[in-house]
Formats: C-alpha cells, structure tokens, sequence
C-alpha cells in the first residue's frame, strides 16, 4: 500500500479487509451534462416512491438547479427558523458559474463512487451524514473566506448540531474528500488535508495544548486513510498515502506509505507541565 498513488485509487472496504481498487476516472471530471443533473435523479427518485416526498421535505419542481437541491439537502437538518434562511444563502453561493457548484458536486460523486451506493450521487447527497458534513463545511468555509467569518461559525454550530461533527471553517480541506458516516469528527482551525483523503467517524485533529499559533493542527497528506476512531494530536504529518488504523493515537509523523496501528499509552518519568506553564487558567481569569 506504500506506493504513493492513492489518488488515482477508491477504497473498498469489506468487514477488517481493505482494498484498493482503481479509481473510476469519470469520477475526478467536474464537467457534468447538465446543472440539474442530480436535481432530475431526485425528482426520477420521487416518482418511483411519492411518500418519500413527504420524508425529504423539499419543493424539487420548484427547484433550477444542483446547487439548490445541495442547499436544500442541507437545510432541512436544520430548525425550522434558521432553514428558509440557509436554504436563501445556500443556493445562492452554490449558484451554478460560482466558486462552490462544481466542488460540491464533485463531493457527491465521490462519496457515491467510494461507498459505493448504488443509488449514485444523488442517494448520497440526500442520506449520507458524512458528506453532509463535508458539504456544511464547503460553506463555511467559503464564507470564513469571504470575510464572514460570525456568520461562518454561527453556521457551523447550526451544524454540528443538526450533523454530529465539528469542522472549523477556517481548516483547509482539499477536492474529492470521503468522508464516512461522519459522527463524532472534529477537526481544527488549522488542519490541512490535502486531496483524496479518506476518512471514517471519531477522527480528531486536535492539538496537544504545547505548540500554539499556526499550524498546531494536524496535516494529511494526498491519499492518506485514517481509520475511525483515530486522534491525531499536535503539529504532526500523516505522508502521502499513509495508512492510520482504526483507534490509533498519533503524535508523530507518519511517513508517506507506511502503516501505522495501535493505541500506544504509557506513563513517562517526571510530572506533567502543570496548567499555567500551558496557559491554562484554574480558580482565576485574566
């Protein structure tokens, strides 16, 4: 597994087995037929079964195109005061011609190729939690980026909330992304991961309360896999293709295309740094 391409490969996985299968290329193509193509396997999706109507909760004939089917998607996870809202912003920033349409149809594509679904993209939009979360974070982030950044955070707790996890909008999160299930992942303010990473629920990029400022977060590398439940803690490196099994707690670099397994706890010499060396006020505030 160490040979550095994991980009050009899809994961497969089947009970503790893990595969890798060559990528579908059509997949990597952010060029579509149409701007209502997931939009049109909606509304085919709704003929076949009309109560599922009733469970999705959106107005698809009313609906132009992909990115207000995404928008919609999202807002019905949301209360019911703040969803017409979001649903107004969302299919604006997602407009087709704009900076997130084909990005956040390319996130469809992905999730449905790696998991699978025979559904396609569009079953993945309406019911995958993990790239859900993806999708809330693509908007955030933008607008973190747009120099909104109270509205980005306002949003992203709207979020967390409605999915589970917590991605902080100003962490950079490249193209075609996987992420499974979802529950349970957090990831800082100044984590990077790089393109086609893949990663399952419970995986944290946390810091470790040591190294402060820039990049205090982790950092993923192209085609990396970080299995769930995994905690990757400080400044480190996961290389290019690596592997991080599931439950693994990571404080060091991981270099590119090996293996890393296992929780490895243990009790060193000496006393930890006591609270204020860290930073850390206990009985008082500044």
């Amino acid at each position: 597994m160490g040979d550095g391409n994991f980009q050009q490969r899809k994961l497969r996985v089947i009970g503790s087995v893990i595969a890798v299968v060559p990528m579908n290329e059509t997949m990597r193509s952010t060029a579509f037929p149409a701007p209502d193509a997931f939009l049109q396997d909606a509304r085919a999706l709704v003929r076949r079964d009309p109560q599922l109507s009733d469970l999705l909760g959106l107005d698809l004939e009313a609906m132009r195109h992909d990115g207000e089917l995404i928008a919609g998607a999202l807002s019905e996870a949301l209360p019911v005061d703040v969803a017409a809202g979001f649903l107004r912003l969302g299919a604006a920033l997602a407009a087709p011609g704009g900076a997130l349409f084909d990005i956040l149809r390319d996130d469809c594509r992905v999730t449905a190729s790696r998991d699978q679904d025979p559904g396609g993209a569009v079953t993945s939009l309406l019911f995958a939690n993990g790239l859900q979360n993806l999708l809330a974070y693509r908007f955030t982030h933008h607008l973190s980026g747009a120099g909104r950044a109270t509205m980005a955070h306002a949003l992203k707790t709207r979020f967390l909330r409605a999915f589970g996890a917590d991605i902080m909008p100003e962490a950079q999160i490249g193209r075609r992304v996987w992420i499974d299930h979802g529950l349970g992942l957090v990831i800082g303010q100044t984590a990077v991961i790089e393109e086609d990473v893949s990663l399952w629920h419970g995986v944290t990029l946390g810091t470790n309360l040591v190294d402060r400022g820039e990049g205090r977060h982790p950092k993923i590398c192209r085609g990396a896999i970080i299995g769930a439940g995994v905690k990757l803690i400080g400044p480190i490196e996961i290389g290019e293709g690596a592997v991080v099994a599931a439950g693994a707690v990571v404080t060091e670099n991981v270099p590119a295309g090996a293996l890393f397994i296992g929780p490895k706890g243990r009790t060193l010499e000496g006393r930890a740094r006591p609270p204020h060396e860290l930073g850390i006020l206990i009985g008082e505030l500044e």
